[in-house]
């Protein structure tokens, strides 16, 4: 038996079997107990090779790849567990693009830059750019999918403007650094493969980057930019 075949049987065992014990009484026959008259010295002997009427599977083997396979399935259920949109009924294209991009922000395959503007809880006028993947790290956004709050930019976030106080507020993050003394406009270097994102939507918005506006019932105003990062990791 080849390794590969070797790592398949063992693999069907541990499917097949909650425990080792288990295993090894599949392998002992009526016969086996009538003559040794023991159950713990049959465990034995099929565990030695003796025994049994099948693959003979060391503990160490099969603790080891029970273990690994129980690590595979936590961590796709983790997987599944972290997209915050899955299985939820979305109406609006804003939440329905949020959600198409949530993973591939997640993995890093792509990253989103979402431009928002819209009114405040108080009724003030407030736009800004948003990090998407970084904020995905730093908060839940069950609350966003789910309908209970909405999804606006904060003094914290790439950029923050209050139409009614007027302030101007920018942050670079650990994906993003903001360049807003640019004679042309806004900026945004990716700091992977360090290529600039223009938010000028009379502009190309660059190498790798696209602008898709989106209709929208919850904001004024809504575009996402999306930077595919050429850069091997």
């Amino acid at each position: 038996m080849d390794q590969e075949e070797g790592s398949t049987t063992v693999d069907n065992i541990v499917t097949q079997f909650n425990t080792y014990e288990d295993f090894l009484d599949s392998q002992i026959t009526t016969l086996d107990l009538y003559y040794l008259e023991d159950e713990g010295l049959a465990r034995q002997l099929v565990e030695l090779g003796y025994r049994g009427t099948g693959e003979v599977v060391k503990r160490e083997d099969f603790e080891a790849r029970k273990a690994a396979l129980e690590i595979a399935r936590l961590a796709e259920r983790t997987q599944k567990k972290t997209l915050t949109s899955a299985g939820k009924d979305l109406h609006d294209n804003f939440l329905k693009a949020l959600a198409v991009r949530e993973e591939d922000n997640r993995s890093g395959k792509v990253s989103s830059v979402i431009f928002i503007r819209g009114r405040n809880s108080h009724g003030q006028e407030v736009s800004g750019y948003i990090d998407y993947a970084h904020r995905l790290k730093t908060e839940d956004f069950e609350v966003y999918f789910s309908g209970k709050k909405r999804l606006l930019p904060r003094p914290t976030d790439m950029s923050f403007y209050n139409w009614d106080s007027h302030v101007a507020v920018w942050n670079s993050t650990p994906n993003y650094q903001v360049i807003a003394d640019n004679p042309e406009g806004l900026l945004f270097k990716y700091k992977r493969d360090r290529k600039i994102l223009n938010v000028d939507p009379k502009a190309q918005p660059g190498d790798n980057s696209t602008r898709t506006p989106i209709q929208t019932e919850l904001y004024i105003q809504a575009a996402i930019f999306d930077h595919v990062s050429r850069r091997k990791t």
